[in-house]
């Protein structure tokens, strides 16, 4: 009876083990399928006053597709993989603003396009991001930024995994077989928690000082005139907008204007006698509120002592000819004086300054250029661009396109080279005369290396404020380098204007399975069922024989109750 048991607990742990081995197999397997991981990047989620726009959703959990779209089929549970340089821009308007039902979207970028592998801005370049891509990036960030769209869409950058994946996806539906539970194919996994809003948003203001000198016994304050740019972005992928040149050209410039005063101003010898200064701003893309609460925040004596503020917006891409935008009238003293001041440089370099004048309307809150948040408390103020036009809310402040490629550091160079030698005239008074304070060469001379250090770096840090901390890596950086060329800088922190709403998840990790169709796994459990009864029913023969085997399948007979 004893060796009966033995056997029976022997033959039962050999079936447990051989059972726990078919698992951890099936488990290993289903592991070892993934096609890939890569890093996503999730549209932009946000409110202004209430009404939602960008992606809703974050998490994925759908089957393949490609573009173009098998016309009636049922999308609601697929994800179309899209890369950029094939996109059908018409007919995916015509899908989003019909709010036809879509498990998800993602688009695949070129690497060019990723801040960790921004090029220098060459010849190539230049011709590159002038095509068809060039053109479809602002076009489709348009489109999604301003829609409500009810599903999850991310961003992604081409390598040969995800051309593989792609390749593959595409081979499939053009036999007729797109992915679906029945058919197997690819499965595209994003596990992230629902989009929660974000709670007081916090906007960082810096600025510093050049004091001017004062002649003995003057006890008037000194004249000011202001530098200022915005430093944060806003874009369809937030965790993509590093704004090269849409801010961060202008704030590039503004350090090295910072940096070339920096020593003229420490010596009294050859110090001004005006007051510098410098401003970097944030909630530029949200009808610059940061630079409206920094304005606020001067005190009476301070914002009249303003002469006039230079406000440096979009100047790294340009070729023969900046604009200078004005809200007062061209017969202003003051604009009259700070343009014919541009336009001696500018004719010394062998470029062009235009002037374009536009009313504010001060029922109208909504302001397209950052100097008129000046202009709506009478200061004096300018803003020096390459763009003829007022871009419109939430437009051309950083997106995708805008990276390290699109910008040229000569148009910086020159940008700096305008707006330092006009200033230097103004303070020193040399108006009118062909002195060159800021020569190539010479100690003073315009810095392409320092330059270039920073565009590099604005290039690979996304800056969209809502999702910029007040203690942020990048804040602390402007801060410091601030401090290095001017003396009281100071850090403001305001709190985002309430119109406008975000919600965090900005960024995910995607899993690409390779899954086998139902019938296949139904193939295989019945091979696995097969194998483990055959298994099973040879070790209780060898162990108890062929008539206890038997037994275990027949009915046991009717237990009968004694009566007393």
């Amino acid at each position: 009876m004893a060796g009966r048991r033995v056997c029976e607990r022997e033959m039962l742990e050999s079936v447990y083990s051989v059972i726990a081995m078919v698992f951890i197999l099936v488990a290993c397997v289903e592991l070892c399928d993934a096609a890939t991981v890569v890093d996503v990047y999730r549209l932009i989620q946000y409110d202004i006053s209430g009404i939602p726009f960008g992606s809703r959703l974050a998490s994925l959990n759908h089957h393949a597709t490609s573009s173009p779209f098998v016309p009636g089929a049922d999308l609601s549970r697929t994800v179309v993989m899209i890369p950029v340089r094939e996109l059908n821009i018409t007919f995916l308007r015509d899908y989003i603003t019909r709010k036809q039902p879509l498990g998800g979207l993602l688009f695949f970028l070129p690497q060019k396009f990723s801040p960790r592998h921004q090029e220098e801005g060459d010849a190539g370049g230049q011709t590159y991001v002038e095509g068809k891509i060039g053109n479809l990036l602002p076009e489709l960030e348009h489109l999604l930024v301003h829609a409500n769209i009810p599903y999850p869409v991310y961003f992604a950058f081409e390598d040969e995994k995800i051309d593989a994946v792609v390749v593959e996806v595409k081979r499939n539906d053009a036999t007729g077989q797109p992915a679906t539970a029945t058919t197997g194919g690819y499965k595209l996994v994003v596990s992230a928690p629902e989009p929660k809003k974000l709670t007081s948003p916090t906007i960082t203001n810096i600025q510093g000082w050049l004091p001017g000198l004062k002649a003995d016994g003057d006890t008037n304050q000194l004249p000011t005139i202001a530098i200022v740019a915005s430093y944060d972005t806003f874009g369809a992928a937030p965790a993509l907008s590093v704004g090269s040149d849409s801010s961060g050209s202008g704030v590039v410039a503004l350090l090295e204007i910072a940096r070339l005063f920096s020593p003229l101003y420490s010596n009294p010898r050859t110090r001004g006698k005006y007051n510098l200064l410098f401003g970097l701003t944030s909630g530029g893309p949200y009808n610059y509120n940061g630079t409206f609460k920094w304005l606020r925040s001067f005190d009476q004596r301070l914002r009249e002592s303003i002469d006039y503020a230079v406000c440096l917006n979009s100047i790294g891409s340009w070729d023969r000819e900046l604009w200078v935008h004005v809200s007062k009238p061209p017969e202003n003293a003051y604009i009259k004086q700070v343009f014919e001041s541009f336009s001696d440089v500018a004719d010394e370099l062998g470029v062009k300054v235009g002037l374009k004048h536009k009313k504010i309307n001060i029922s109208n809150p909504r302001v397209a250029w950052e100097h008129e948040q000046f202009s709506r408390l009478r200061v004096t103020a300018v803003t020096l661009s390459e763009r003829s036009i007022g871009p419109e809310l939430l437009e051309n402040t950083g997106g995708l396109y805008d990276g390290r490629q699109n910008v040229n550091e000569t148009a910086i160079l020159r940008s700096v080279k305008l707006v330092a030698e006009s200033l230097a005239r103004h303070i020193y008074g040399h108006q009118g005369k062909n002195i060159e304070i800021f020569a190539d060469n010479s100690s003073l001379a315009v810095s392409p290396s320092y330059i270039n250090s920073w565009l590099d770096l604005l290039s690979r840090t996304p800056r969209v404020a809502p999702f910029l901390s007040k203690n942020d890596p990048f804040i602390s950086a402007l801060k410091k380098e601030l401090a290095e060329h001017t003396v009281e800088v100071n850090v403001q922190h305001e709190v985002l204007d309430g119109m406008f709403t975000f919600y965090d998840s900005t960024k995910a990790t995607l899993n690409i399975y390779q899954v086998a169709s139902v019938t296949f796994d139904l193939l295989l459990l019945l091979v696995l069922g097969s194998y483990l009864i055959l298994l099973f029913s040879f070790l209780v023969i060898t162990t108890r024989g062929v008539d206890d085997l038997i037994s275990l399948f027949r009915r046991p007979p009717p237990r009968k109750v004694k009566l007393a």
